[in-house]
């Protein structure tokens, strides 16, 4: 295996998570577009590094799916928001900071820890990318996402020369 050559990746790395293969679009959508110093990544589900859903990460959230399984797919789907970011860029040090990540949680009606689940893709971004990962953010609950997923998270990097 080759050496890993982003202080970011290391960081990742050093905690257990390895950048997975970027998805491929679901739709007709790409998967990262650049304007100017920013890089908007699409909504990227928690598909783990065999490409697919784990099943306690397919449904709503206070229905099925519990609130520390949809935190770990928000971590993952923050995940996945780095690997499309690599992609890209070629190397995640390029990052200058995480602006903003939106997310969106399959939950239950009556259901409103939404916050609670969205630390997990929070959390994963301040520990991959330090000081630079503290960010702006929205979380909201919606009736349901692609192949059933209980989370998706955008991104919005600024990206350094």
């Amino acid at each position: 295996m080759g050496q890993i050559a982003s202080e970011v990746e290391r960081r990742l790395a050093n905690l257990g998570f390895v950048l997975p293969e970027p998805a491929a679009p679901l739709a007709n959508y790409v998967p990262a577009v650049r304007s100017g110093a920013l890089l908007l990544i699409s909504g990227q589900l928690p598909l783990g590094p065999d490409g697919k859903l784990a099943e306690d990460h397919v449904g709503k959230v206070g229905a099925g799916v519990d609130e520390a399984a949809a935190s770990q797919a928000a971590a993952l789907c923050a995940l996945n928001c780095l690997a499309q970011a690599r992609a890209h860029l070629g190397d995640l040090d390029r990052i200058g900071r995480c602006l903003r990540l939106g997310g969106f949680i399959n939950c239950a009606e009556d259901f409103t820890r939404l916050a609670v689940v969205m630390n997990g893709a929070s959390d994963l971004m301040a520990t991959a990318l330090g000081e630079r990962g503290t960010h702006a953010r929205s979380t909201v609950g919606v009736a349901q996402l692609p192949l059933g997923a209980c989370v998706e998270v955008e991104a919005i990097f600024e990206i350094t020369p």
